[in-house]
């Protein structure tokens, strides 16, 4: 630091550091001043939910991505496709191979052409995707008033929040404020921009699915958990890349600190 400090002075001088002090200050201020501002403005704060996964040495809580998945597939899945994920993907949540071929049982799928050239039906494999409740676009419009249910498949990653943003979403139903008018067909959510949606809330009551584990499930467990499976299938990685980041950091520190005790040692003579 007193190294930096000096070099300042030499290049921007006393005169010059007082100045830039002066200017990191206004604009220090200048955003801190702004923020009522945009609060008044009716922004939006997603609450931060601290699910397991976060930070550096976050992982997933597999018990509560197994109850996202249960979520998911007596709520969600009627609604909603998850087009990039297979059964089989499961078993990286701790489903035996055994769980995830009786799954995928239950669904049927189009197959074919037979040796007659027919399109042919019949029970899913693990290695067949996500079941899609609608056979095209123009069918999950007509079945939700206009409206096209998003897939889920990355769907924390695509909004702004990811996970913190789903699991507020699935919290923020409520009456709306006394004054605002929701058009109808449309519901009042306090976290999603403009208020209102046109998906009712999915999670309303407690007990709403009986968690194979026992747990209690509350509508804000149910959120959580599904939350968690959703980060899930958009970032399967998540925990392989923060392993390689550790990894990568500690390396550096190694690396850089033989890089200096080699500058010491080759300079040693230079005075």
């Amino acid at each position: 630091m007193v190294g930096y400090r000096s070099l300042g002075s030499r290049i921007l001088g006393s005169k010059g550091l007082r100045a830039l002090a002066l200017g990191i200050g206004l604009v220090a201020g200048a955003g801190v001043a702004s923020q009522p501002a945009q609060a008044a403005e009716g922004e939006i704060h997603i609450p931060d939910t601290r699910f397991s996964f976060d930070g550096l040495f976050g992982s997933f809580d597999r018990a509560s991505a197994q109850r996202g998945f249960q979520v998911y597939k007596e709520v969600c899945a009627s609604c909603h496709a998850m087009h990039q994920l297979s059964y089989r993907n499961l078993r990286e949540l701790g489903l035996s191979e055994a769980e995830v071929t009786g799954i995928a049982a239950t669904v049927q799928v189009m197959d074919g052409p037979n040796d007659e050239g027919q399109m042919v039906e019949r029970s899913g494999r693990a290695a067949d995707r996500f079941h899609s409740p609608f056979a095209n676009e123009n069918a999950a419009r007509a079945a939700n008033n206009g409206a096209y249910p998003p897939d889920l498949s990355v769907i924390t990653k695509a909004r702004e929040g990811g996970a913190d943003y789903i699991h507020a979403l699935l919290m923020g139903y409520e009456e709306p404020p006394a004054g605002v008018h929701v058009a109808e067909g449309m519901h009042y959510n306090k976290y999603f921009a403009g208020h209102q949606i046109a998906m009712p809330a999915p999670l309303n009551s407690e007990g709403q699915v009986e968690f194979h584990d026992g747990t209690k499930s509350t509508v804000e467990q149910m959120a959580r958990d599904v939350s968690q499976f959703l980060t899930w299938a958009a970032e399967p990685e998540l925990e392989q890349r923060k392993a390689m980041g550790v990894k990568v950091i500690l390396f550096l520190c190694v690396l850089g600190g033989l890089a200096y005790a080699v500058k010491r040692r080759v300079w040693a003579d230079v005075h």
